[in-house]
């Protein structure tokens, strides 16, 4: 009787870690989050489309980067982007790892594989364009 109980709570176990990780890497899509490691791995094993912004509240050209990132998402929303912030303050080992040389860097990931690497890059029509070939959206 103990093996049965024991059993079927293995498997709920299981089911709902499963669910956790489908979650975690693609289910909810929140639009901008804070950027962590397991989440970014977990976004790039499913394969999504993630944009590293490494961003600073006291800058300028992040927050006009921010305002067009908000513009494409409300233009795009299937676009399925994921955004993942780096504090360029308080997360300079990531800074580092991602080889960012200021605040206001962007780089774009397909999984594992960047395909885009900006500084400082404003222009709607470029970050529109840039973010919609990687995505796979037609203007």
């Amino acid at each position: 009787m103990y093996d049965v109980i024991f059993a079927r709570g293995a498997r709920v176990l299981g089911l709902m870690i499963v669910t956790v990780l489908l979650g975690a890497a693609g289910g909810a899509h929140a639009a901008t989050e804070a950027f962590t490691k397991e989440r970014f791995d977990a976004l790039q094993a499913a394969g999504a489309l993630v944009l590293v912004d490494v961003h600073a509240d006291w800058c300028p050209t992040c927050a006009k980067q921010q305002k067009v990132l908000d513009a494409y998402e409300a233009a795009r929303p299937a676009a399925e982007l994921y955004r993942l912030l780096v504090d360029f303050d308080d997360q300079k080992q990531w800074v580092k790892h991602f080889r960012a040389p200021r605040q206001s860097t962007l780089i774009l990931f397909r999984g594992s594989k960047q395909l885009w690497f900006g500084v400082a890059e404003t222009r709607e029509n470029m970050l529109f364009e840039m973010i919609d070939e990687a995505a796979g959206i037609a203007p």
